[in-house]
C-alpha cells in the first residue's frame, strides 16, 4: 500500500482538507503548477488526486504521476480538467453532481428577483438614509408572470425552471433535444429563445463545447427589457458583447455569478448600475459544500479500495 496514495490539490478550506487528510495519507499542493516540484517517490505513490479549483489541469500535470487512477473533482463542473487527456492515460474523472442543484438554482432565482426589483439599490437607500432624503425608489418591474428562457435544461436548469414555474412564469428552454415538459416551449436555438422571453437564464456546462454559446446575436435578440442571469461559467457567453449591451441599453440588465478571468473580473462591470454581481458562490452554503466534500471523498475512497466510482465522468 502506498504511504501517500492521495494528493490534495487546490483551494480547499481547512475543514475540507482536514476531512481528506483524516481519511487517507496524503500530500498537499496549491494547484497543478506545483505538482512537478514533488519528489519522484511521492509522485510514484499517488493513486488519486482530490482537486478543487479553476486552474487548468492538463495531461502534462497528470504525467507526473505514473500510478494515478482517478481525479476526483470538487464541483459539478469539471471543465478545468482535460478529461480527454485523462481518458487517454487511463485516468478516471469524477465530479459532485446533484448535491448542489438546489443552492445554485436558489441563487439564480435570487439574482433574477434582486435584479428585477432593484434590491441592491433599495438596500443602499434604506441603509444610508437616502430613503428619508430622496424618497422611494423609482418603480421597478414585476417578475411573476413574465417569460423566462432556460439555456441548458440539465439537472440545475430543470430546478431553476421548476422554481420559476411557481412564480407563474411562462417557461421556455433550449437544450440538445426536446424534453418531457408539458406546457413549456422548446427552442432549437438560443436566438429564437431570446426573442421570445423577458429573462434568459444560462445553466450550461462549461468547456470548449459551450464557449461563447450565447452569442452577441442572442444577447441583442433579448431586447431592451431583457435580463441575463448566468450561473454556469463565464465562458458560456460572449462577455464583451454582454458588457456592450449593458452599457448601451440594448438589454435591461443582468445577474451574474460567473465571469471570465475570475476573480479578476472586467472593471467595466463595477461601473454598471443595472447588474447584480456575485463572487461565484452558487454552491456556497455550509450544507452543500459539506455534501460536495463528502461525495468527492467517497469517490477517492472507492478508487483506493478497488470499488466502483460513485459519480464517474468518463
Amino acid at each position: 500500500m502506498s504511504r501517500t496514495p492521495l494528493l490534495i490539490a487546490g483551494a480547499f478550506n481547512a475543514e475540507e482538507r482536514a476531512r481528506l487528510e483524516a481519511a487517507h495519507s496524503s500530500t498537499y499542493v496549491a494547484g497543478p503548477e506545483e505538482m512537478g516540484a514533488l519528489d519522484d517517490e511521492t509522485r510514484a505513490q499517488v493513486r488519486a488526486i482530490a482537486y478543487k479549483g479553476h486552474k487548468a489541469f492538463g495531461g502534462d500535470a497528470m504525467d507526473h504521476f505514473p500510478n494515478l487512477g482517478v481525479i476526483a473533482n470538487f464541483g459539478v463542473g469539471y471543465d478545468a480538467i482535460d478529461v480527454s487527456a485523462a481518458s487517454a492515460r487511463g485516468v478516471k474523472v469524477t465530479n459532485t453532481p446533484d448535491v448542489l442543484n438546489d443552492d445554485v438554482a436558489d441563487l439564480a432565482v435570487a439574482m433574477l428577483l434582486a435584479q428585477s426589483r432593484n434590491m441592491i439599490a433599495g438596500d443602499a437607500r434604506a441603509r444610508t438614509g437616502l430613503w428619508a432624503k430622496e424618497g422611494e425608489l423609482p418603480l421597478n418591474r414585476k417578475a411573476s408572470g413574465s417569460s423566462v428562457g432556460i439555456v441548458g435544461l440539465g439537472r440545475i436548469g430543470r430546478e431553476i425552471a421548476d422554481r420559476l414555474a411557481a412564480f407563474k412564469m411562462d417557461i421556455h428552454y433550449h437544450a440538445r433535444s426536446e424534453k418531457e415538459t408539458p406546457g413549456w416551449t422548446f427552442h432549437a436555438d438560443v436566438v429564437s429563445l431570446a426573442q421570445a422571453v423577458d429573462f434568459m437564464v444560462i445553466a450550461l456546462v462549461g468547456g470548449p463545447a459551450t464557449e461563447n454559446y450565447v452569442t452577441r446575436e442572442a444577447i441583442e435578440a433579448l431586447g431592451p427589457r431583457g435580463v441575463i442571469i448566468n450561473i454556469s461559467r463565464g465562458t458560456t457567453i460572449d462577455e464583451g458583447a454582454m458588457l456592450d449591451a449593458l452599457e448601451n441599453g440594448t438589454i435591461a440588465g443582468a445577474g451574474l455569478d460567473v465571469f471570465l478571468n475570475e476573480p479578476n473580473i472586467d472593471p467595466r462591470f463595477a461601473a454598471l448600475d443595472n447588474v447584480v454581481l456575485q463572487p461565484h458562490q452558487g454552491s456556497g452554503t455550509v450544507e452543500t459544500r459539506r455534501a460536495m466534500a463528502m461525495l468527492q471523498l467517497d469517490n477517492v475512497t472507492a478508487h483506493l479500495e478497488g470499488k466502483d466510482l460513485v459519480t464517474p465522468v468518463n
